[in-house]
C-alpha cells in the first residue's frame, strides 16, 4: 500500500492539489512567458470588504503588462487588481475602476507593494518599498463583493478565468497579505521589513492555496538582503 499512496500523492501534487504551509522564505516561481499557470489562494472572507489591504513581493524582468494579484467576483472581474502594464508603472483596481501610480523603474531587484483602500474615503494608497505614493480617491461608497476567486499570476476577465496569456506573470512572487483593513503607515512598513503583522484573511505564514500548471515553490535565494 505505501508505494500506492506514494504514487497518489505524487499524481495530487501534479494535478495541483491544494496545500495548506508557512511560506516563510519561500517563493512561488513561474517558471513560463508567457504561461497559462497560476495559483489560487482559498479565501472566503463573510462579509464585503469595506478596508482592505493587499500586499506582495515581486522579482521580475518583464517589460509587457502583467497581473499580480487578481480578485474577482461573479459580478465585478477586477474586483482588486494589482496589474503592471509597463515599467515604472502600477494600476491599482477596486471595483472595475483604477488609479495608476508611477515609480522608479525597476533594478533588477525585488519589488514590495501595498495597495490600500477604504470605501468611506474613497482614498487609495499605494507603498513601494515601504515608501508611500501621493494618496488618490478611488470608488467611493463602493463595497467589494464576497464570495471571491482570488489568483496570482493572472487577470480575470471572467470569474476564476478568460485569461490573456499575454497579461500573465513571470518570476517569483512572495509575502503576499491581504488584511480587511487599511493598515498603519507602521505596519506598511512592518510588512516591506516582513515584521510581526497582525491576523489576515490571506497571510503568507499559513497560506491555503492550488497550484494550477508550472509553477513550483522554492526557496528564496536572496534571503541575505533581510527579508
Amino acid at each position: 500500500m505505501a508505494p500506492l499512496r506514494l504514487w497518489l500523492s505524487i499524481l495530487a501534487g501534479l494535478l495541483g492539489a491544494g496545500a495548506q504551509e508557512d511560506l516563510y522564505r519561500k517563493v512561488f516561481v513561474f517558471r513560463n512567458d508567457p504561461s497559462d499557470a497560476y495559483v489560487v489562494l482559498q479565501l472566503s472572507p463573510a462579509q464585503p470588504l469595506l478596508n482592505f489591504t493587499v500586499c506582495l513581493r515581486s522579482y521580475t524582468d518583464l517589460t509587457r503588462p502583467h497581473s499580480l494579484f487578481s480578485y474577482a467576483t461573479k459580478a465585478q472581474d477586477n474586483e482588486i487588481l494589482l496589474f503592471k502594464p509597463r515599467p515604472g508603472e502600477y494600476r491599482f483596481y477596486v471595483g472595475g475602476k483604477f488609479v495608476t501610480f508611477r515609480v522608479p523603474e525597476s533594478r533588477g531587484d525585488w519589488e514590495h507593494v501595498c495597495a490600500g483602500w477604504e470605501s468611506g474615503t474613497g482614498v487609495a494608497e499605494f507603498w513601494l518599498d515601504g515608501k508611500p505614493w501621493p494618496r488618490k480617491g478611488l470608488q467611493r461608497g463602493y463595497a467589494v463583493g464576497p464570495e471571491a476567486a482570488v489568483l496570482l499570476g493572472q487577470e480575470q476577465d471572467a470569474f476564476g478565468g478568460g485569461f490573456d496569456l499575454y497579461n500573465s506573470f513571470s518570476g517569483e512572487l512572495a509575502d503576499v497579505y491581504l488584511w480587511d483593513t487599511v493598515l498603519s503607515p507602521d505596519r506598511m512598513r512592518a510588512a516591506f521589513q516582513s515584521l510581526r503583522l497582525p491576523p489576515a484573511l490571506l497571510a503568507w505564514s499559513n497560506l491555503s492555496y492550488s497550484i494550477k500548471g508550472d509553477v513550483v515553490v522554492k526557496p528564496r535565494l536572496r534571503a541575505a538582503l533581510g527579508f
